[in-house]
């Protein structure tokens, strides 16, 4: 069993204050996540220190989601920092972490602005089009998009509303979900870090709790990737059911983890000193 390092534990320690935090906070009327947690940048309460901040947050609805991060951190960012030392794990860790909070953001203005152009015709303002997509239409844990409707009509003017259809009402819905959705999470790092792992162990055997298979990190981590690039595009929920699973998130991890490596090898980068 791999023995976990400093870098690393002290990372799982953040993360589980930072959830249990959330979790008392929230029973208190206060959501660590309005202020921590990655906003889309045409959201009202985007703040640039998000990208960083929100590597050490997790959902509070569920469990599993921290679970499984602090214990693939422990499994394959031990042996990470074990045969590079703590200074460059952890900023390995902090890039890959920032970056698939880039990547995700970078797709997701991409699918924003395509909804943008279907809703052209109706001529909305800078300052309507920000209204719509701050508007609170969450309920529980569900957007309603009845509760946007009722919005829509101290918003938009006579001709506007009478050009509403159900085509640029759905895209102006999903703006609004796009704009209002938050991703928090450990996964991108711990992507990087699993790419990382499999170029320098590509040969051990992992194995899954529900798939008690060794398959080798060569073949397995790929396939991991094959799969939230799958669903991603297809917007299939994740693996353990859960949905808003931040797919490209999870890729733009492991790109910035394949580039970091391949720059580090490509320049010897590896081998300057680094404080151990």
């Amino acid at each position: 069993m791999m023995r976990i390092t400093e870098t690393v534990k002290h990372l799982i320690i953040i993360n589980i204050i930072l959830w249990v935090a959330t979790l008392v906070l929230a029973e208190r009327g206060v959501d660590l996540n309005a202020m921590l947690a990655l906003h889309f940048p045409e959201n009202d309460s985007f703040g640039f220190w998000q990208p960083i901040t929100s590597m050490f947050m997790h959902s509070v609805m569920s469990p599993i989601h921290i679970l499984f991060n602090m214990i693939g951190l422990w499994m394959f960012g031990s042996a990470l920092e074990t045969r590079w030392g703590k200074i460059k794990f952890l900023s390995f860790y902090m890039i890959t972490g920032v970056g698939a909070g880039l990547v995700h953001t970078l797709v997701n203005y991409i699918e924003f602005y395509s909804l943008v152009q279907q809703v052209a015709e109706l001529n909305l303002s800078p300052e309507q089009l920000k209204q719509i997509i701050n508007a609170d239409i969450l309920t529980g844990n569900q957007y309603l998009g009845k509760t946007l409707a009722n919005k829509l009509p101290t918003i938009l003017d006579t001709a506007q509303l009478n050009a509403i259809n159900d085509l640029n009402f759905s895209a102006l819905f999903d703006m609004n979900i796009f704009n209002q959705t938050k991703a928090v999470g450990a996964s991108g790092a711990l992507y990087g870090v699993m790419v990382a792992f499999g170029m320098l162990y590509p040969n051990m055997e992992l194995m899954m709790m529900f798939i008690p298979i060794p398959i080798k990190a060569k073949y397995f981590i790929p396939g991991l990737l094959a799969y939230d690039l799958i669903s991603g595009i297809s917007g299939r929920a994740g693996l353990f059911g859960g949905g808003n699973i931040a797919h490209f998130a999870h890729l733009g991890g492991a790109l910035f983890g394949f580039l970091l490596m391949w720059y580090w090898n490509k320049t010897q980068f590896n081998k300057n000193r680094w404080d151990r």
